[in-house]
C-alpha cells in the first residue's frame, strides 16, 4: 500500500431531512457535516491550522448546481465560513453533473499521489427542495445537453433513462422477455428500498415499498414518469452532504499512531477509472450499438479501476452503484462483472444482488433508497464503502467485507467515475 491514499474517515448528513423547512441553507448543512466528519476522523482544527502552516492541506467541494438551487457559486472557497483554520487553504469546487463529488475525490486523490499536499478534506453537497421538482428537473436537465435534450421538456432525466430501459428492452427482450426485465427493475427497486431500512441516515428508512407495488407500474400509486419507468423506478430528490477526510500513507501511519491506531485499521483507496461518453443519448446508442456492452465507457471506468487495484470482480465484497434509475443499475450489474452483458436478469432472479447474495449492491439503499443529493452522491458512496470495508457499516453492514467498487455517473451515464476501496494488501 507504499503509494495507496488512506481514508481517515468521515459522515454524511441525514438525507431525510428538509432543510428549507428548517430554516436552514447549504451553509448550515456544510458546518454540520464538516463538524461531523472531522470529528468522526479524529481531525481537530487545530491539526488542520497546523497542516495549513506547512501548506499540506486542501479542500475539494463536489456540487453540481448551487448556482441555481442556492444562488451561490464558488463553493470551494466556503469552508473559511465553518471555521478560520480554513482561512488560506486551497479550496476549489468541481463539478461533474451527478459524478461532482467523485469527481473532486479523484481531483484530491490525484494531488495526494503526486505528493502536492498530505491531507484532503472532500466535502460532497447539494440543496435540491428549494425549488419545486418541476423547476427542479428543468436545473437537472443541465446535465444533458439541455438545448437539445432538455428544454422544454418536464422532468427531461426520467425520460432519458427511460430511453436507457428501451434500449435494455431492445436489445434483450426477445431474448429475456420485456415483462420479465420490467419485473427485474421492479425488483431492483424493491431490494433498494428494502436496504434503506437498515440505514438511518437514509432518506426513505420509514417509506412504505413492496415487490408488487414495485412492478405495478400506472394508475393512481405508481405513476409512469418517462416511458417505461415509474416513480418507484427513480432516484430521490434529497437535500444533503457527504464528507471524507483522506491522507497519503506517510501522514496517515503517523496519525494513526498518534490515535493509538494501526494503519491497518484503515481503508485505502485501491483503484480508480474515469471514461466521458458521448453527451447526447443518441450518440451513446450509436456507437454502442455493435458493442457486447450497452454502456462501454461504463464498463471501461470498471475495468480500469480493476486494473489499478489489481483485482477483479471474484475479490469484490460489496458494491454501491448509481442507481439514479432501475434502468442505470440494471445496465451497470454487467459493468460490475456480476454477469455477461444480457445475462443481468440472471444476478437479479436469484439473489446474487441482493444484501445476503454473493455480491450486494447498495446496502445502503442506494440513490432510490438512501436519496441522491446530486454534488454529493459520489462521496457518499466512497464513505459507504469505507464503512462496509472497515466494519463500521452497522445494520447495513456486509459480513465479511474487505473490498467493495462504486460506480458514479453524471448525465445519462456521460461522465463514469469508479473507485474501488478496500482494506490495506
Amino acid at each position: 500500500m507504499s503509494d495507496q491514499t488512506v481514508i481517515l474517515g468521515g459522515a454524511q448528513t441525514d438525507f431525510a431531512r428538509n432543510w428549507s423547512k428548517e430554516g436552514k441553507t447549504f451553509m448550515s448543512m456544510m458546518r454540520e457535516v464538516v463538524e461531523d466528519g472531522l470529528t468522526q476522523a479524529g481531525l481537530d482544527y487545530d491539526e488542520i491550522k497546523k497542516l495549513n502552516q506547512e501548506n499540506r492541506i486542501a479542500v475539494f467541494v463536489g456540487n453540481f448546481d448551487a448556482e441555481q438551487y442556492a444562488s451561490q457559486g464558488h463553493l470551494g472557497a466556503f469552508l473559511t465560513e465553518v471555521h478560520p483554520s480554513f482561512y488560506g487553504v486551497p479550496g476549489a469546487r468541481y463539478e461533474a453533473a451527478c459524478a461532482s463529488g467523485s469527481v473532486a475525490l479523484d481531483a484530491a486523490n490525484t494531488k495526494l499521489r503526486a505528493g502536492d499536499y498530505d491531507v484532503a478534506v472532500v466535502l460532497g453537497i447539494e440543496v435540491m427542495k428549494t425549488v419545486s421538482s418541476s423547476v427542479g428537473g428543468d436545473f437537472l436537465g443541465t446535465a444533458a445537453y439541455y438545448e437539445k435534450e432538455a428544454k422544454g421538456i418536464p422532468f427531461p432525466f426520467p425520460k432519458l433513462f427511460g430511453r436507457l430501459a428501451d434500449n435494455i428492452l431492445k436489445r434483450y427482450g426477445k431474448s429475456v422477455g420485456e415483462s420479465r426485465i420490467m419485473d427485474d427493475l421492479g425488483e431492483i427497486s424493491r431490494i433498494n428500498y428494502a436496504n434503506a431500512k437498515r440505514n438511518p441516515k437514509a432518506q426513505t428508512r420509514s417509506w412504505y415499498m413492496s415487490g408488487d407495488h414495485a412492478k405495478t407500474r400506472g394508475g393512481d400509486f405508481n405513476a409512469e414518469v418517462g416511458g417505461v419507468l415509474a416513480i418507484t423506478d427513480c432516484s430521490q430528490v434529497t437535500d444533503g452532504a457527504a464528507l471524507l477526510v483522506i491522507a497519503n500513507p506517510g501522514y496517515a501511519k503517523d496519525f494513526a499512531s498518534r490515535k493509538g491506531k494501526k494503519i491497518s485499521d484503515y481503508a485505502v483507496i485501491k483503484g480508480w477509472g474515469h471514461r466521458v461518453a458521448p453527451i447526447l443519448f443518441d450518440k451513446k446508442m450509436e456507437e454502442s450499438q455493435d458493442d457486447p456492452y450497452l454502456l462501454p465507457w461504463t464498463r471501461r471506468a470498471v475495468k480500469e479501476a480493476y486494473d489499478r487495484a489489481k483485482l477483479d470482480v471474484d475479490k469484490i465484497d460489496v458494491i454501491e452503484t448509481h442507481d439514479c434509475f432501475t434502468s442505470s443499475e440494471y445496465a451497470a450489474i454487467s459493468a460490475f462483472g456480476i454477469s455477461g452483458p444480457g445475462e443481468e436478469y440472471q444476478a437479479i432472479e436469484d439473489g446474487k444482488i441482493d444484501f445476503k447474495g454473493g455480491k450486494p449492491i447498495n446496502p445502503s439503499g442506494g440513490l432510490i433508497g438512501a436519496g441522491h443529493p446530486v454534488g454529493a452522491s459520489g462521496v457518499r458512496m466512497a464513505l459507504d464503502i469505507n464503512k462496509q470495508v472497515t466494519g463500521e457499516a452497522g445494520q447495513y453492514q456486509v459480513e465479511g467485507a474487505k473490498n467493495g467498487v462504486m460506480l458514479n455517473i453524471g448525465g445519462s451515464a456521460t461522465t463514469n467515475m469508479t473507485f474501488v476501496i478496500g482494506k490495506p494488501d
